[in-house]
């Protein structure tokens, strides 16, 4: 049985993403994202927060609308699985890096373009599950029919 290798994160990019042309001529586009978590501390019921910072790289189409409207800041759903690569630096020393390889990618909130002028944000495939949680947001619950759903 194969295993399973899937991360979704909601979180926020950290600076701009760097983009680059490969030799082949697709983008590729790397960034960073960050996620926090936040608790009340037991002992003290102070509010605690820690962020967790996740290196990301999407290529082809998604690595251009990266290019085009992700900055500093902006908010992004992404799904994608882990990679470690292995790669020398300067002084001939092997390291690691352990990045996210994103294969589907949704910006939330404000959409901004090169020029930070705001941009209409893009339509999103109307499937399924995209309706059941439309469907379930629009509804206040109590008159739910499994009938409704269309899958």
């Amino acid at each position: 049985m194969a295993g399973i290798n899937k991360v979704i994160l909601i979180g926020n990019v950290g600076k701009d993403p760097d983009m680059r042309v490969m030799t082949n001529g697709e983008q590729v586009a790397n960034f960073s994202l960050a996620t926090s978590m936040s608790w009340n501390d037991r002992q003290s019921g102070e509010k605690r927060e820690k962020t967790e910072w996740h290196r990301c790289v999407a290529y082809r189409r998604i690595a251009e609308i990266i290019g085009q409207y992700v900055r500093k800041g902006s908010k992004l759903y992404i799904e994608g699985r882990l990679e470690t690569r292995k790669w020398q630096d300067q002084s001939g020393v092997e390291r690691y890096t352990t990045e996210i390889i994103v294969n589907e990618m949704q910006m939330l909130g404000t959409v901004q373009s090169n020029n930070r002028a705001p941009q209409q944000k893009p339509q999103r495939k109307q499937n399924a599950r995209n309706y059941a949680n439309q469907y379930a947001r629009e509804s206040d619950g109590d008159d739910f029919v499994d009938d409704n759903v269309p899958f």
